[in-house]
Parts: structure tokens; sequence; C-alpha cells
């Protein structure tokens, strides 16, 4: 057919398709897409290796002085594309009134979020070295705050970084610059609690208090060096995170593992802590993420800010003895 054999279209024709038009624009604004699937809490080196390269999706390796690692271990070798943040270093606790490890401002969070390339649609997966119970706390300290500050899509990487390397998976050398984004945090109470309700707890009960340290510190055995105080917060039950992390293995155990251990904390609303917001970021990532206790909050100033006004109560074990044992060098 040549230009010169073209009709004009029939008006009834023309009718249809402009009603077809408006129907499918009415349909769209109806039923806006579906939005993304959750992200699963933890996540395989296998799901990562198949979706790292899926849009949205920004690998934060967090290694940190704190397990060995840090920037020249990041450029020594770390999952292709993946931008490293830190976790000592970052921003991802700052020190406010004194108080050390306290949770960013909504500000410090956008810029710390917003810089590692992450904005509201992103799917972040977070990369620990995977050596310890301790280091593995700090990648749940870091998926908390990205939750906390609005993030909804947040993974751990299961093993970490060990067990990517143990399986085989590629690596890549130097640096991996990140592409900012524009991220506006929308702060979730639901998930923290501050001092002044803690308080209130204390006085009136309403939720569980879960210790978090080794029972050396819970029992007032020994402190942080910058504690205030040896002991716990009144009436807290002690759940040691260790006891959730298989060692061996260097990863979280089974879940039925999980909530056997989880089982003496009462149901209801429970509170989670310990030195600095970090051991206490695992027993909240069980309890909260992996066991569903939806009423689970973490205290992230922990016993560093309950302690730094000397008026609140503590309880402790601790006998003369134990601190005759600190004066002659032989206790902390």
């Amino acid at each position: 057919m040549t230009l010169s054999d073209k009709r004009p279209v029939p008006g009834w024709i023309a009718a249809i398709r402009a009603v077809a038009l408006v129907l499918v624009t009415g349909l769209a604004v109806a039923y806006p897409p579906a939005p993304a699937a959750a992200a699963e809490p933890l996540v395989s080196v296998q799901w990562l290796e198949s979706h790292r390269r899926d849009p949205g999706v920004v690998v934060v390796d967090i290694r940190s002085a704190l397990d060995g690692g840090g920037a020249a271990a990041y450029a020594e070798g770390h999952i292709p594309g993946s931008v490293h943040s830190d976790y000592d270093r970052a921003g991802w606790r700052v020190t406010r009134n004194g108080v050390p490890f306290m949770v960013p401002t909504a500000a410090e969070l956008e810029r710390l979020i917003g810089e590692l390339g992450i904005d509201e649609d992103s799917h972040a997966v977070v990369v620990p070295a995977g050596v310890s119970v301790l280091d593995f706390g700090a990648a749940a300290r870091a998926y908390w705050t990205l939750k906390y500050a609005g993030v909804t899509r947040v993974s751990i990487l299961d093993g970490g970084i060990a067990a990517w390397k143990a399986a085989g998976l590629p690596l890549e050398k130097g640096a991996s610059a990140p592409s900012p984004a524009i991220f506006t945090a929308t702060l979730n109470p639901a998930l923290r609690i501050d001092t002044d309700e803690v308080e209130k707890i204390t006085r009136s009960g309403g939720a569980t208090l879960v210790d978090a340290r080794p029972a050396s510190f819970f029992l007032g055995k020994e402190k942080a060096g910058i504690a205030g105080a040896y002991g716990r917060i009144p009436g807290a039950v002690h759940v040691d995170s260790g006891v959730f992390y298989d060692a061996a293995a260097n990863r979280l155990k089974p879940l039925a593992e999980l909530e056997k251990a989880a089982a003496a904390i009462p149901a209801g609303p429970a509170i989670s802590y310990c030195n600095t917001g970090h051991w206490a970021a695992t027993d909240w990532f069980v309890l909260h993420e992996l066991l569903g206790r939806k009423d689970v909050r973490l205290y992230p100033g922990s016993m560093v800010e309950w302690s730094s006004k000397p008026e609140r109560p503590v309880e402790s074990s601790r006998t003369k003895w134990d601190d005759l044992k600190r004066k002659l060098g032989f206790g902390t």
C-alpha cells in the first residue's frame, strides 16, 4: 500500500480506540503497579550471585576493625559491584551529648544511606565479614538502622564474605564508587525505644527487658569501659546473643534452634539491649525478623546511655571480692 492508498479511519473505529485508551488509563490508575516483593531477612550467597546485578539491589560491605578488616580488606577482595561502608567509621553510630554509639539523626541517616546509592525503592544487602557473633551484630545493627530509617527492603548475607569466598564465587579488587541517591528518611518508632520509656517500664512494667550481653556483664562481674555502672537494667532477663549463633559455621543457627533459645523470653512486648545496642541488634533481628515477634524493639543506647546518669537504678550480682580482685589487677 502506498501513501495514496491510505483511507481515513472511520469515525466509529476512532471512537472505540479512544474509549479503549480511557479504560486502559483508568485501570492503570485504579490498579497501580504491584509493590516489589518483600525481601528475605537472610539471603544465601547463591541468591546474591543471581540477583546482585538486579536493578535496585545495593550490596553494602560493612567490614571494619571490629572484624579485623576495613577498607584495606575490602580493596583486597569484595563481592563485585559492592560498596564499602566501614561500620566503625562511616557513621552508623554517632556520639551525642557525650554518649557514644547513638543512633544518627534523620539528616545524618539521609546522608549516610543516600551516599551509598540507596533510596526508598532499593533492596540493600548488608555483607559482614562472617567471622564471629560480634561481626554478625554489626550487620544486624546496620540492618536495623536501615529499617529504622525507612528502607523497607533489607537483607543480610548469610555467612558474610567468608561464605562467599568458601563458595568459590568471584571477587573484585580495588573500589567500587557508589552512585549517590536522594534518600528521604521516614523514621519508624515501632522499632526503637528510648531511655525515658525504659525508665517507665522499670517502674510499671509493660515489656520484658532482654539483656543480650555475655553473662559476666549481666551479672556485673565486668562492664564495658565506657559504661558508668556494673550490672543490668532492673528486671531484665538474660539471653546472650551468642546462643543464637553457630560459631563453627559462622552464621545464625537453624530456625528450630533459634525458637528454642528464645523460649526464655515471655510472650508479649520485649526490649532488647546490651552495652551499646550491638549484641542487642542480633537478639532483635532473631526475634523480630526471623521469629516474627513484631512487638520487640531495640534500645540502641543500652547500658552506656542508661548508666550515663548515676540516679538510674541497676541490679548487680557483683561482690566485694569482685571489687578486690579488680583492685589487685585480676578482674575488670
